[in-house]
C-alpha cells in the first residue's frame, strides 16, 4: 500500500533477529526493500545464510545483502553460547534455495535512500558497521534517512560488561557515528527491550498459530529461554531486536522520551556504554528518541497474530 514503510533490516540472525524479519515479513504496513547482513551473534556466512533461512521459511523473496565482517577498529567479539554455534541452534531450518546479492550492503544502503530521498527507515539490530559505514561512504545520504530505528545500548545497565550492551560493543565506533551523525535516531536499548520478556505463556499464543513459521518461532524461544534462564535468571528471554519492527507497525506500544546520547569509544571499563542523558545535566540538544517503557502484552499480541498470517 502507498502507507507502507519502506525499511531496511540491518541484522546478524541470532534469535531474536529471526523473530523480526519474521514480524517483518508479516506485515503489509511495512515495504521490506532488502535485508542487510552483519557478523555480530555469529559470524558473517552464518548470519547471511540464517537470514536466508528465515526468509525461505516465511516464503519471501526479499533480497539479501552482506556486509560487514569485522568492526571499524576493535577486534570481534560474538555471542555463540547465547545463540549457539550456528546462530540459530533450536529448530530445524530449510537450506536456503538461493544466495546473497553480489551488491554490498553499504552500497545497497546507500542506493536505497539515494533512490527514495525521506523515505526508507534503517533498522540496525546488529552491529551498526553497516550503517556508519554508509554515512561515511556516502555522507549526502545521512540528511535524507527518514529514521534510524536501532536496538542497542541502554539506560542503565550492560548485558556484555557491566556498562555496555553488546550490539553497541560490537562496534562501538560505528554507533558513534550514528549518534552524533544529526540523523533521526530512535534508540531501543535494554531498559526497554528487558520490560518485553517472552513468558511461557506469550511463547504458547505463538505456538496455538500453528502455522510453520509461528511453530518455529516458539522453538526458537524455547532455546534462547534456556540460554537467557542460565545467563539472567529471567523467567523469559528478552526479545529485544523485534522491538524496533513493533515500534514502526504499531508505536503506541511505546514510550519514548528525547535526550541526548552519546557513546563511549575510550578503551576501559565503559567502552561501548550508551550514556544517555536522561535529566538533560548536560543542557546539550536531543540527538535521540529513547525508548522507556513497552507495552509487553501489546507486544507479543502483536507478534503472535503477524506470526499466524505467515504461510
Amino acid at each position: 500500500s502507498p502507507m507502507s514503510r519502506k525499511i531496511i533490516l540491518d541484522c546478524d540472525p541470532g534469535h531474536d533477529d529471526a523473530l523480526a524479519i519474521m514480524l517483518a515479513v508479516a506485515s503489509p504496513e511495512l515495504e521490506l526493500l532488502g535485508v542487510t547482513t552483519t557478523y555480530g551473534n555469529v559470524g558473517l556466512d552464518d548470519t547471511t545464510r540464517n537470514a536466508l533461512q528465515i526468509l525461505e521459511l516465511c516464503g519471501s523473496h526479499v533480497s539479501v545483502y552482506r556486509g560487514a565482517s569485522l568492526p571499524l577498529v576493535r577486534n570481534r567479539i560474538s555471542a555463540e553460547f547465547v545463540h549457539g554455534k550456528s546462530g540459530l541452534e533450536g529448530p530445524a531450518l530449510p537450506l536456503p534455495s538461493r544466495g546473497a546479492e553480489t551488491t554490498r550492503a553499504t552500497d545497497f544502503i546507500i542506493q536505497s535512500v539515494l533512490d527514495h530521498p525521506h523515505e526508507v527507515t534503517l533498522c540496525p539490530i546488529g552491529a551498526m558497521t553497516n550503517v556508519a559505514t554508509a554515512m561515511r561512504l556516502e555522507p549526502r545520504i545521512v540528511p535524507l534517512i527518514a529514521e534510524v530505528v536501532l536496538m542497542g545500548g541502554g539506560t542503565e545497565l550492560g548485558n556484555w560488561t557491566p556498562a555496555a550492551e553488546f550490539n553497541i560493543l560490537c562496534d562501538p565506533h560505528a554507533a558513534h557515528i550514528i549518534f552524533s551523525s544529526s540523523a533521526n535516531v530512535t534508540m531501543f536499548g535494554l531498559n526497554a527491550t528487558h520490560q518485553a520478556l517472552a513468558m511461557s505463556q506469550h511463547i504458547a499464543a505463538i505456538r496455538a498459530g500453528g502455522n510453520r513459521s509461528s511453530l518455529v518461532a516458539a522453538e526458537l524461544l524455547e532455546f534462547f529461554k534456556v540460554a537467557y534462564h542460565q545467563r539472567y535468571g529471567y523467567e523469559g528471554p528478552a526479545l529485544h531486536d523485534p522491538c524496533v519492527i513493533a515500534y514502526l507497525i504499531q508505536p503506541d506500544l511505546f514510550t519514548l522520551e528525547g535526550m541526548n546520547v552519546t557513546v563511549d569509544i575510550n578503551e576501559g571499563v565503559s567502552f561501548g556504554r550508551t550514556v544517555c542523558d536522561i535529566y538533560n545535566v548536560l543542557n546539550l540538544s536531543e540527538n535521540a528518541r529513547v525508548a522507556m517503557k513497552v507495552d509487553a502484552d501489546g507486544y507479543f499480541d502483536l507478534i503472535a497474530k503477524r506470526l499466524a498470517m505467515l504461510p
